[in-house]
């Protein structure tokens, strides 16, 4: 059984969809995006720097694009999703791209509506001075309970070793200087408390948009970050989409469910790579592919044929050029 997983805010770096552009039609489509975000998604993923594409409002409407991109060259269509993938999810923003890539959403709503998303939690970050900074190692209930004590969030529960702690700056110097037993914290160069209690104006901000939004149930298997359980209903994504703003990404629970489903393979969004990392050390023996640049699809149509034992039709679908393909 295949699962498609997108990856959230800090996995982009500077120049990432560069070799993406020489695909036919990426560049039109991005440039679309770009009218529907009001930013040059071009510009922004490839020539700007660091500090540029950190910024949280510009940082994830770029990767639920690039996400996107690289979806829309294995997957012409959602029902696509769903006749190749058992299941997906996105951690963080990541759920975004998901949402759109199995057709809850359509990419230029879902494009909009992280845009707007990125624009509040901005906003919110910039009411204190706030972020996060990741624990590895530890025994996890003592890890937690460390971080509580500190006043401090875990904010993402991502399994294999590693809570991301989330809180003000005052408080994450505590933790730097008084680590949990057996464990070292390293600082996240991100520009807020994200699914914090410090989110909540962006909460309201969102809530406010979901009646305007065209919802669809979802092609495959959805698997929510709130608690690891799959979600049927598009309206419910929606409202889960929303409420995650504030609300612990537990991703150990994800990859939890990936493993009761029967999970043989993995394909890791553009930008690839950090989803993957986790599930070698806590999915053994499922075989992953991150992409990262376009010679990774190959590898890619070769593991959705292995994980779904396609007929000839199926191989032939996740072989479709760009260029057939048609945004959504």
């Amino acid at each position: 059984m295949l699962v498609l997983v997108a990856p959230g805010q800090g996995a982009q770096a500077p120049g990432f969809l560069t070799p993406w552009l020489d695909l036919p039609g990426v560049t039109e489509r991005l440039e679309e995006w770009s009218a529907a975000t009001e930013l040059d998604l071009v510009h922004y993923g490839t020539r700007a720097d660091a500090d540029a594409i950190r910024d949280t409002a510009v940082a994830q409407p770029l990767l639920v694009a690039a996400g996107l991109v690289s979806a829309q060259q294995l997957f012409a269509t959602p029902a696509d999703v769903g006749r190749l993938a058992g299941a997906a999810a996105g951690h963080s923003v990541g759920e975004i791209t998901v949402a759109a890539a199995t057709g809850v959403l359509a990419p230029e709503a879902a494009m909009s509506l992280v845009r707007q998303r990125g624009l509040a939690m901005a906003k919110a970050a910039a009411v204190a001075e706030t972020g996060m900074s990741a624990v590895l190692g530890g025994e996890p209930e003592t890890v937690v309970a460390h971080l509580e004590e500190l006043g401090l969030t875990p904010a993402n529960m991502n399994g294999a070793g590693q809570i991301v702690a989330a809180g003000t700056a005052e408080q994450l110097a505590a933790l730097a200087g008084n680590k949990p037993e057996k464990a070292r914290v390293i600082a996240l160069k991100v520009a807020g408390a994200f699914h914090t209690h410090h989110m909540a104006p962006a909460v309201d901000t969102l809530a406010a948009l979901v009646p305007d939004l065209d919802v669809n149930a979802p092609s495959t298997a959805y698997v929510s970050n709130k608690d690891g359980q799959v979600v049927a209903g598009g309206g419910e994504i929606v409202q889960r989409l929303v409420d995650q703003v504030s609300n612990p990404v537990r991703w150990d629970r994800c990859m939890e469910t990936f493993q009761r489903l029967g999970v043989t393979g993995m394909i890791e969004l553009c930008p690839g790579g950090t989803l993957s990392g986790l599930a070698k050390r806590a999915l053994p023996g499922v075989k992953t592919v991150a992409l990262k640049t376009p010679d990774d699809l190959e590898a890619a149509r070769e593991l959705i044929v292995d994980a779904t034992s396609a007929a000839p039709s199926s191989a032939d679908a996740v072989g479709v050029s760009s260029a057939d393909q048609t945004a959504e």
